[in-house]
Protein backbone atom coordinates (compact mmCIF):
# COMPACT_ATOMS: atom_id res chain seq x y z
CA UNK A 1 0.00 0.00 0.00
CA UNK A 2 1.19 3.59 -0.63
CA UNK A 3 2.45 5.63 2.30
CA UNK A 4 0.53 8.77 1.35
CA UNK A 5 -2.21 10.02 -0.95
CA UNK A 6 -3.64 13.31 -2.08
CA UNK A 7 -7.43 13.51 -1.86
CA UNK A 8 -10.07 15.85 -3.28
CA UNK A 9 -13.49 16.13 -1.62
CA UNK A 10 -16.07 18.40 -3.24
CA UNK A 11 -18.12 21.25 -1.93
CA UNK A 12 -21.79 20.41 -1.49
CA UNK A 13 -25.20 22.04 -1.48
CA UNK A 14 -27.26 20.84 1.48
CA UNK A 15 -30.98 21.10 2.16
CA UNK A 16 -31.68 21.91 -1.53
CA UNK A 17 -34.57 24.17 -0.50
CA UNK A 18 -37.21 21.99 1.21
CA UNK A 19 -34.90 19.09 2.16
CA UNK A 20 -33.56 20.41 5.48
CA UNK A 21 -30.95 17.96 6.85
CA UNK A 22 -32.08 15.19 4.47
CA UNK A 23 -30.97 16.16 0.95
CA UNK A 24 -27.75 17.36 -0.65
CA UNK A 25 -25.66 17.15 -3.79
CA UNK A 26 -21.98 17.41 -4.71
CA UNK A 27 -20.47 20.18 -6.82
CA UNK A 28 -17.71 19.96 -9.40
CA UNK A 29 -15.93 22.88 -7.76
CA UNK A 30 -14.70 24.13 -5.37
CA UNK A 31 -13.44 21.52 -2.92
CA UNK A 32 -10.84 20.57 -0.33
CA UNK A 33 -7.51 18.99 -1.18
CA UNK A 34 -5.56 17.23 1.55
CA UNK A 35 -2.44 15.09 1.67
CA UNK A 36 -2.67 12.17 4.07
CA UNK A 37 0.44 10.28 5.14
CA UNK A 38 0.87 7.30 7.43
CA UNK A 39 3.32 7.91 10.26
CA UNK A 40 5.44 5.58 12.36
CA UNK A 41 4.10 6.94 15.65
CA UNK A 42 0.42 6.60 16.60
CA UNK A 43 -1.77 9.67 16.80
CA UNK A 44 -2.81 12.43 14.42
CA UNK A 45 -0.78 15.43 13.27
CA UNK A 46 -2.44 18.25 11.30
CA UNK A 47 -0.60 20.76 9.12
CA UNK A 48 -1.94 23.76 7.24
CA UNK A 49 -0.64 24.94 3.86
CA UNK A 50 -3.80 26.86 2.93
CA UNK A 51 -4.43 30.60 3.12
CA UNK A 52 -6.64 30.22 6.21
CA UNK A 53 -4.23 30.88 9.06
CA UNK A 54 -6.88 30.45 11.77
CA UNK A 55 -7.52 26.77 11.01
CA UNK A 56 -7.34 24.75 14.26
CA UNK A 57 -4.56 22.15 14.17
CA UNK A 58 -5.52 20.36 17.36
CA UNK A 59 -7.05 17.10 16.04
CA UNK A 60 -9.77 17.27 18.70
CA UNK A 61 -10.79 20.75 17.50
CA UNK A 62 -10.65 20.12 13.74
CA UNK A 63 -13.47 18.41 11.84
CA UNK A 64 -11.08 16.25 9.82
CA UNK A 65 -9.22 15.18 12.94
CA UNK A 66 -12.40 14.29 14.81
CA UNK A 67 -13.79 12.35 11.84
CA UNK A 68 -10.57 10.40 11.28
CA UNK A 69 -10.18 9.58 14.97
CA UNK A 70 -13.75 8.24 15.04
CA UNK A 71 -12.88 5.99 12.10
CA UNK A 72 -9.69 4.72 13.74
CA UNK A 73 -11.50 4.05 17.02
CA UNK A 74 -14.13 2.04 15.14
CA UNK A 75 -11.46 -0.02 13.39
CA UNK A 76 -9.46 -0.49 16.58
CA UNK A 77 -6.47 0.97 14.75
CA UNK A 78 -3.46 2.62 16.41
CA UNK A 79 -2.03 3.76 13.07
CA UNK A 80 -0.70 7.30 12.96
CA UNK A 81 -1.58 9.81 10.26
CA UNK A 82 -0.45 13.26 9.19
CA UNK A 83 -3.07 15.38 7.44
CA UNK A 84 -1.85 18.39 5.47
CA UNK A 85 -4.50 20.79 4.22
CA UNK A 86 -3.51 22.02 0.76
CA UNK A 87 -6.65 23.81 -0.37
CA UNK A 88 -9.69 24.70 1.71
CA UNK A 89 -13.23 25.82 0.99
CA UNK A 90 -13.73 29.07 2.84
CA UNK A 91 -15.14 28.30 6.31
CA UNK A 92 -18.65 29.55 6.98
CA UNK A 93 -19.51 29.72 3.27
CA UNK A 94 -22.50 27.37 3.35
CA UNK A 95 -21.12 24.94 0.77
CA UNK A 96 -19.87 22.20 3.05
CA UNK A 97 -16.44 23.38 4.21
CA UNK A 98 -16.43 21.21 7.33
CA UNK A 99 -17.95 18.28 5.43
CA UNK A 100 -15.29 18.32 2.71
CA UNK A 101 -12.49 18.18 5.29
CA UNK A 102 -14.14 15.32 7.14
CA UNK A 103 -14.91 13.40 3.95
CA UNK A 104 -11.38 13.82 2.57
CA UNK A 105 -9.79 12.65 5.82
CA UNK A 106 -11.78 9.45 6.25
CA UNK A 107 -11.71 8.61 2.54
CA UNK A 108 -7.94 9.00 2.27
CA UNK A 109 -7.15 7.14 5.48
CA UNK A 110 -9.52 4.32 4.56
CA UNK A 111 -7.67 3.99 1.24
CA UNK A 112 -4.29 3.82 2.97
CA UNK A 113 -5.64 1.16 5.34
CA UNK A 114 -6.63 -1.10 2.44
CA UNK A 115 -10.26 0.09 2.13
CA UNK A 116 -11.84 -1.91 4.98
CA UNK A 117 -15.03 0.17 4.63
CA UNK A 118 -17.19 1.24 1.70
CA UNK A 119 -17.89 4.90 0.93
CA UNK A 120 -21.34 4.63 2.51
CA UNK A 121 -19.86 3.04 5.63
CA UNK A 122 -17.53 6.04 6.01
CA UNK A 123 -20.41 8.52 6.28
CA UNK A 124 -21.12 8.09 10.04
CA UNK A 125 -17.50 8.94 10.87
CA UNK A 126 -17.47 12.02 8.65
CA UNK A 127 -20.70 13.04 10.41
CA UNK A 128 -18.74 13.32 13.66
CA UNK A 129 -16.86 16.21 12.09
CA UNK A 130 -20.21 17.88 11.44
CA UNK A 131 -21.16 17.34 15.07
CA UNK A 132 -18.07 19.30 16.08
CA UNK A 133 -18.77 22.09 13.57
CA UNK A 134 -22.48 22.61 14.15
CA UNK A 135 -23.51 20.62 17.20
CA UNK A 136 -25.52 18.19 15.05
CA UNK A 137 -24.23 15.10 13.22
CA UNK A 138 -26.14 15.71 9.98
CA UNK A 139 -25.32 13.86 6.75
CA UNK A 140 -26.71 16.06 3.97
CA UNK A 141 -23.22 17.47 3.22
CA UNK A 142 -20.86 14.61 4.05
CA UNK A 143 -22.91 11.94 2.26
CA UNK A 144 -22.78 13.60 -1.18
CA UNK A 145 -19.16 14.65 -0.54
CA UNK A 146 -18.30 10.96 -0.21
CA UNK A 147 -20.81 9.35 -2.57
CA UNK A 148 -21.29 12.04 -5.21
CA UNK A 149 -24.53 13.01 -6.94
CA UNK A 150 -27.68 13.69 -4.92
CA UNK A 151 -28.13 11.83 -1.66
CA UNK A 152 -31.38 11.52 0.27
CA UNK A 153 -31.07 10.77 3.98
CA UNK A 154 -34.23 8.71 4.46
CA UNK A 155 -33.45 8.02 8.11
CA UNK A 156 -30.80 8.84 10.71
CA UNK A 157 -31.65 6.04 13.13
CA UNK A 158 -30.68 3.81 11.49
CA UNK A 159 -28.75 5.75 8.88
CA UNK A 160 -30.35 5.03 5.50
CA UNK A 161 -28.84 6.81 2.48
CA UNK A 162 -30.42 6.81 -0.98
CA UNK A 163 -28.18 7.84 -3.89
CA UNK A 164 -29.89 9.61 -6.79
CA UNK A 165 -28.20 10.21 -10.13
CA UNK A 166 -28.56 13.82 -11.23
CA UNK A 167 -30.40 14.53 -14.48
CA UNK A 168 -27.78 15.04 -17.22
CA UNK A 169 -28.67 18.64 -18.08
CA UNK A 170 -28.72 19.95 -14.51
CA UNK A 171 -26.28 22.76 -13.76
CA UNK A 172 -25.71 24.73 -10.58
CA UNK A 173 -24.71 28.34 -10.06
CA UNK A 174 -23.29 29.21 -6.64
CA UNK A 175 -22.76 32.74 -5.40
CA UNK A 176 -20.97 33.28 -2.11
CA UNK A 177 -21.37 36.76 -0.60
CA UNK A 178 -18.20 37.48 1.35
CA UNK A 179 -19.79 37.31 4.77
CA UNK A 180 -19.51 34.41 7.19
CA UNK A 181 -22.40 32.54 8.78
CA UNK A 182 -21.55 29.78 11.22
CA UNK A 183 -23.78 26.73 10.84
CA UNK A 184 -24.24 26.53 14.60
CA UNK A 185 -25.49 30.14 14.72
CA UNK A 186 -27.77 29.62 11.71
CA UNK A 187 -29.36 26.65 13.48
CA UNK A 188 -30.06 28.67 16.61
CA UNK A 189 -32.49 30.99 14.79
CA UNK A 190 -34.71 28.16 13.53
CA UNK A 191 -38.15 27.58 14.98
CA UNK A 192 -38.59 24.50 17.15
CA UNK A 193 -42.13 23.93 15.89
CA UNK A 194 -43.89 24.51 12.58
CA UNK A 195 -47.52 24.54 11.59
CA UNK A 196 -49.20 21.53 10.04
CA UNK A 197 -50.03 23.70 7.02
CA UNK A 198 -46.36 24.50 6.42
CA UNK A 199 -45.39 20.87 7.01
CA UNK A 200 -47.79 19.70 4.29
CA UNK A 201 -46.36 22.22 1.81
CA UNK A 202 -42.81 21.20 2.71
CA UNK A 203 -43.53 17.47 2.37
CA UNK A 204 -45.06 18.04 -1.05
CA UNK A 205 -42.02 20.00 -2.22
CA UNK A 206 -39.54 17.37 -0.99
CA UNK A 207 -41.51 14.61 -2.70
CA UNK A 208 -41.85 16.68 -5.86
CA UNK A 209 -38.12 17.40 -5.97
CA UNK A 210 -37.21 13.73 -5.62
CA UNK A 211 -39.75 12.77 -8.28
CA UNK A 212 -38.42 15.50 -10.57
CA UNK A 213 -34.85 14.24 -10.20
CA UNK A 214 -35.85 10.63 -10.89
CA UNK A 215 -38.05 11.53 -13.86
CA UNK A 216 -35.61 14.14 -15.24
CA UNK A 217 -38.53 16.57 -15.12
CA UNK A 218 -36.82 19.95 -14.91
CA UNK A 219 -40.06 21.86 -14.61
CA UNK A 220 -41.08 19.78 -11.59
CA UNK A 221 -37.63 20.29 -10.07
CA UNK A 222 -38.05 24.04 -10.41
CA UNK A 223 -41.57 24.08 -8.94
CA UNK A 224 -40.37 22.04 -5.99
CA UNK A 225 -37.46 24.30 -5.00
CA UNK A 226 -39.62 26.05 -2.42
CA UNK A 227 -38.84 26.15 1.29
CA UNK A 228 -41.53 27.51 3.61
CA UNK A 229 -39.85 26.41 6.86
CA UNK A 230 -36.15 27.31 6.97
CA UNK A 231 -35.59 29.85 4.19
CA UNK A 232 -37.94 32.55 5.59
CA UNK A 233 -35.86 32.64 8.79
CA UNK A 234 -32.33 32.16 7.48
CA UNK A 235 -32.81 34.56 4.57
CA UNK A 236 -32.99 37.40 7.10
CA UNK A 237 -29.31 36.74 7.89
CA UNK A 238 -28.26 37.34 4.26
CA UNK A 239 -28.29 41.00 3.13
CA UNK A 240 -30.15 41.48 -0.15
CA UNK A 241 -31.32 37.88 -0.24
CA UNK A 242 -34.64 38.49 -2.00
CA UNK A 243 -33.01 40.70 -4.62
CA UNK A 244 -30.31 38.11 -5.37
CA UNK A 245 -32.88 35.35 -5.64
CA UNK A 246 -35.08 37.41 -7.95
CA UNK A 247 -32.05 38.17 -10.14
CA UNK A 248 -31.39 34.44 -10.52
CA UNK A 249 -35.00 33.68 -11.41
CA UNK A 250 -35.18 36.58 -13.87
CA UNK A 251 -32.02 35.28 -15.56
CA UNK A 252 -33.72 31.92 -16.17
CA UNK A 253 -33.02 29.78 -13.11
CA UNK A 254 -35.33 26.84 -12.43
CA UNK A 255 -35.22 27.84 -8.78
CA UNK A 256 -32.96 29.46 -6.22
CA UNK A 257 -32.48 29.03 -2.48
CA UNK A 258 -29.93 29.08 0.34
CA UNK A 259 -27.06 26.60 0.15
CA UNK A 260 -26.83 24.85 3.51
CA UNK A 261 -26.94 27.39 6.31
CA UNK A 262 -25.81 30.24 4.02
CA UNK A 263 -24.67 32.79 3.12
CA UNK A 264 -24.14 31.14 -0.27
CA UNK A 265 -27.09 30.87 -2.62
CA UNK A 266 -27.53 28.20 -5.28
CA UNK A 267 -29.58 28.27 -8.46
CA UNK A 268 -30.32 25.35 -10.79
CA UNK A 269 -30.62 25.50 -14.57
CA UNK A 270 -30.51 23.21 -17.60
CA UNK A 271 -27.61 24.65 -19.56
CA UNK A 272 -24.05 25.70 -18.69
CA UNK A 273 -24.34 28.97 -20.61
CA UNK A 274 -27.53 29.79 -18.72
CA UNK A 275 -25.84 28.85 -15.44
CA UNK A 276 -23.04 31.32 -16.13
CA UNK A 277 -25.54 34.03 -17.04
CA UNK A 278 -27.43 33.36 -13.81
CA UNK A 279 -24.22 33.50 -11.76
CA UNK A 280 -23.31 36.83 -13.38
CA UNK A 281 -26.74 38.26 -12.53
CA UNK A 282 -26.41 37.15 -8.92
CA UNK A 283 -22.88 38.59 -8.67
CA UNK A 284 -24.08 41.90 -10.07
CA UNK A 285 -26.91 42.06 -7.56
CA UNK A 286 -24.54 41.30 -4.69
CA UNK A 287 -22.41 44.23 -5.85
CA UNK A 288 -25.50 46.45 -5.97
CA UNK A 289 -26.15 45.41 -2.37
CA UNK A 290 -22.63 46.48 -1.39
CA UNK A 291 -21.22 42.97 -0.99
CA UNK A 292 -18.14 41.43 -2.56
CA UNK A 293 -18.89 37.92 -3.74
CA UNK A 294 -17.51 35.01 -5.73
CA UNK A 295 -19.23 32.44 -7.90
CA UNK A 296 -18.88 28.87 -9.13
CA UNK A 297 -20.67 27.09 -11.97
CA UNK A 298 -20.66 23.33 -12.42
CA UNK A 299 -22.69 20.28 -13.24
CA UNK A 300 -23.48 17.89 -10.39
CA UNK A 301 -20.40 15.92 -9.33
CA UNK A 302 -21.27 12.23 -9.65
CA UNK A 303 -18.01 10.92 -8.16
CA UNK A 304 -17.66 12.46 -4.71
CA UNK A 305 -14.27 12.17 -3.00
CA UNK A 306 -11.41 10.95 -5.23
CA UNK A 307 -7.75 10.03 -4.92
CA UNK A 308 -5.69 12.50 -6.96
CA UNK A 309 -2.28 10.87 -6.55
Amino acid sequence: MPAEVRVFAPATVANVAAGFDILGFALGEPGDQVRIRRTAAPGLVLRNETTFAAMPLDPAANTAGVALQALLDHLGSRDGFEITFLHKIKPGSGIGSSAASSAAAVYGANYLLGEPLTRAELVPFAMEGERLASGTAHADNVAPALLGGFVLVRSYKPLDLISITAPPRLFCSIVHPQIELKTEDARKVLKKQISLKDAVVQWGNVAGLIAGLLREDYGLIGRSLQDVVVEPIRSLLIPGYERIKEAALSAGALGCSISGSGPSLFALSTDEADARKIAAAMLSTCADCGMDSESYVSSVNGQGAVILS
